[in-house]
C-alpha cells in the first residue's frame, strides 16, 4: 500500500515539473502577450531579413510595443515584406519612422527596432513603413572585411617592391671632377 502511495506522489511531482516547464517556456517567449489587446498592423519591406521570424518583438527604445505578424516575399519585388502588429497603445508613432533589424546579443535571435521620425502623420493600419534597414549578416560583414583587406595589401605589397627595386639599382657613375 505504500508503495502505491510513493507512485502517486512521484507521479503528481512529475506532473507539476511538466506544468512548471510549460509555463516557464510560454514566459519566457512572451507567448503570454500575442493578442491581448487591440493592435494595427503595418507592413515594412527589406531587402534581407536575416534570421528574423514570425513573432519576433518589436521594439522602441527597449519597451516591446508589438510582435512580427508574418513575412512573405513580393513577387514583384522579390524583397521581403514583413507585416507588423503593434500594440494600438503605441499609436502616435510618427509615419517616417526608421525600422531595422537588430540581434539580441552578439548571436543572439533578431527582432525589430523602431527609430522614431519627426513628421506629424502617424502610422495607422494598413501604412508601410518607407524607412528600413535590412538585417547585418554576419557571413557578409566578414566576406566585406576579406575583401577590404586583400585590396589595400597588394598595393602596399607593390609599392614595397618598387622602393626595394628603385633602392638596388646600382648608382649610376658620376661625372669627372664630381664628388
Amino acid at each position: 500500500m505504500q508503495s502505491r502511495a510513493l507512485e502517486i506522489l512521484v507521479g503528481f511531482f512529475v506532473c507539476l515539473g511538466v506544468a512548471a516547464v510549460f509555463v516557464l517556456t510560454f514566459r519566457a517567449a512572451s507567448i503570454d502577450n500575442v493578442g491581448k489587446g487591440p493592435v494595427y498592423r503595418v507592413v515594412a519591406t527589406f531587402d534581407n531579413i536575416g534570421g528574423l521570424k514570425p513573432g519576433a518583438a518589436v521594439t522602441m527604445a527597449g519597451v516591446k510595443i508589438g510582435r512580427v505578424r508574418e513575412i512573405r516575399i513580393n513577387q514583384e519585388s522579390f524583397q521581403a515584406d514583413v507585416s507588423i502588429d503593434l500594440s494600438q497603445q503605441f499609436n502616435k508613432i510618427p509615419e517616417d519612422s526608421n525600422v531595422k533589424i537588430l540581434t539580441a546579443g552578439l548571436l543572439g535571435e533578431q527582432y525589430i527596432g523602431v527609430e522614431p521620425g519627426g513628421s506629424d502623420d502617424v502610422l495607422k493600419d494598413g501604412s508601410k513603413i518607407m524607412l528600413t534597414q535590412s538585417a547585418l549578416v554576419l557571413e557578409n560583414l566578414i566576406g566585406q572585411f576579406l575583401a577590404s583587406q586583400a585590396g589595400p595589401k597588394d598595393d602596399k605589397l607593390a609599392d614595397a617592391i618598387g622602393k626595394l627595386a628603385d633602392s638596388i639599382k646600382p648608382a649610376e657613375p658620376a661625372a669627372p671632377g664630381v664628388k
